[in-house]
């Protein structure tokens, strides 16, 4: 399983330190450079009272076909902007939001969102190919 990731002040960084330390998927922070081929999760965060970063909206306009589901870290005091780069992302996109959690998350978190991946691959397992 591939999880690509945005994090700027570290509260996604230490959201998917935990799922790693539990899973061993491979954790890939989104680069200017970076020219991804596998099909993965994203987990970013959310900036300025509900905005999209910058570097989670290039990485998507050029690889936005690999992405399989979008997560999103926020802050609850931002009301109905919490976690909003999730909803943005998953409209512009036509993916799921797999969950949306405070900060770098909760141990609830990291076990509902680990449960949600593994939930979507055999989901996806399940459908015929056509």
């Amino acid at each position: 399983m591939v999880l690509y990731y945005d994090s700027k002040t570290g509260n996604v960084e230490r959201f998917l330190a935990r799922v790693k330390s539990i899973t061993h998927w491979d954790c890939i922070k989104i680069t200017d450079s970076m020219e991804p081929t596998l099909a993965g999760h994203l987990v970013t965060h959310t900036t300025k009272l509900g905005a999209v970063p910058n570097t989670t909206r290039m990485f998507m306009q050029k690889h936005g076909h690999l992405i399989l589901s979008v997560s999103s870290s926020g802050n609850m005091n931002w009301g109905n902007n919490f976690a909003l780069a999730a909803d943005k992302l998953a409209g512009e996109y036509a993916i799921p939001i797999l969950i949306k959690f405070e900060l770098s998350g909760f141990n609830q978190d990291v076990d509902t969102f680990i449960q949600k991946v593994k939930e979507y691959a055999d989901k996806k397992m399940d459908t015929p190919q056509q």
